[in-house]
Order: structure tokens, then sequence, then C-alpha cells
């Protein structure tokens, strides 16, 4: 990631985290403040992006996507959940350790 694409993610968390609207000139006032180049076009395409979002929602709620997949699948994958689990348990046998090859974390 370029510095100027960081620069502009991060001018989005300031807005995000002061609860300031997230716009165009915004950003490219906390970016110019902070002395960074950034090609105008990632202006309008981060104000599009987050316009009527709450940015600190969409981070709290990262892994609660992929979550909610398997739940939507309902109660008729239940049935081949419970034999996938059964089948993955051999396979987690033994693990090797660091004595198998010669040498341990603090040798």
């Amino acid at each position: 990631m370029s510095v100027a694409e960081k620069a502009i993610v991060y001018a989005t968390l300031i807005l995000a985290d002061d609860q300031v609207e997230i716009t165009a000139d915004k950003l490219e006032a906390i970016t110019k403040a902070a002395g960074v180049s950034v090609e105008p076009i990632y202006f309008n395409l981060f104000a599009k992006a987050f316009e009527g979002k709450d940015v600190n929602e969409l981070l709290l709620n990262v892994g609660s996507a992929a979550a909610a997949a398997p739940v939507a699948g309902g109660a008729a994958a239940a049935g081949g959940a419970e034999a996938a689990a059964e089948e993955e348990k051999p396979a987690e046998e033994e693990e090797e350790s660091d004595d198998d090859m010669g040498f341990g974390l603090f040798d």
C-alpha cells in the first residue's frame, strides 16, 4: 500500500473517529495538512464509498459477516456439518515437535 493510499485511509478513520461526515473536501484538507499528495480520484472514491455509512460500525463488525454465512445455511446443513466434523478429527492426529528436528526454541 502506498503512502498516498495509507494517508486517505487514515484521513477517513480520523473523520470517522470524530464522527464527522466523510466528504471529498474534508479528506483532501486532512491529507494536505499532513503534507501528503494524493490523486484527486481517491477523495471522491472514499467519500462515495462511505457516504451514509458508519465506519466505526463497519470496523466493529468485520468478522460478523463471515460468521453469519454458515448460519444462513440453516438446519439443512447441520447434518452435513456433523459428518464433516467427524471426518476432520482423524486428520488432527500428531503434530511434529521441535525435538524431532534436533533443535529446540532456546538452543
